[in-house]
């Protein structure tokens, strides 16, 4: 399954933040790290599934997990 960051919103609870890692578990996803900087956390999941968290009211914005480097 391909790897993408979940970035909720700043204004996100830990209980909102909670519910929207339950719901990609509830279709098929698996969180596999939390981030301390953002409220956010990687998450392997299915590409046709991924959109359905396009309008989700606690998430900022979801993409593609890629390697990052400095300049």
């Amino acid at each position: 399954m391909p790897n993408y960051i979940v970035k909720c919103r700043d204004g996100a609870s830990e209980d909102d933040i909670k519910a929207v890692k339950s719901q990609v578990e509830d279709q098929g996803g698996k969180v596999t790290h939390d981030y301390s900087l953002i409220k956010g956390f990687a998450v392997e999941f299915p590409d046709d599934l991924v959109s359905t968290f396009s309008g989700h009211p606690h998430v900022e914005y979801v993409e593609a997990d890629g390697e990052a480097t400095t300049q």
